[in-house]
């Protein structure tokens, strides 16, 4: 193989590489950002599921006989 046919051959294999590099990382922030919006969510569901068990514990002693 010829040096300039070797040096057309690596230099398109690198722009291939680095296309796929690219996308990757594109798909790595929109994964941190999806993390990020699934992170706040169970925080949201957390702090709902503690309003739901002190209710539950108020109405339970309420209930409860004397």
């Amino acid at each position: 193989m010829s040096d300039a046919l070797l040096l057309l051959t690596l230099a398109t294999e690198n722009a291939e590489l680095r296309a796929q590099l690219a996308e990757v990382q594109e798909q790595c922030v929109e994964l941190a950002v999806d993390a990020g919006e699934l992170h706040a969510e169970v925080e949201r569901l957390q702090w709902r599921l503690g309003v739901a068990e002190r209710d539950r514990d108020r109405w339970q002693a309420r209930a409860a006989p004397c």
